[in-house]
């Protein structure tokens, strides 16, 4: 997606000399950043929200609830020799 900026001079040359240093284009650089920083705020944002650690904890045990699930619905499937009419 293409986007315009308005940045200082400063952080412009910067960041160009930066992405020179790296041997990447100054797109792959500024891409690069803001990535990180994203990826920086959302870890501290759930760190300021303890209630959000525990999201997803339990997503591996997904698999094990189908298959007990699955156990319950074959037995309660089969009728009992002595409740056959």
């Amino acid at each position: 997606m293409k986007t315009t900026l308005d940045l200082p001079d400063g952080v412009l040359r910067g960041a160009k000399a930066q992405a020179a240093l790296q041997g990447i284009s100054l797109k792959k650089y500024v891409s690069l950043a803001l990535e990180e920083k994203a990826r920086a705020a959302a870890a501290v944002h759930a760190e300021t929200l303890p209630w959000m650690r525990g999201f997803g904890g339990l997503a591996d045990l997904r698999v094990e609830t189908r298959r007990i699930d699955s156990l319950i619905a074959a037995e309660c499937s089969e009728i009992d020799p002595e409740d056959a009419p």
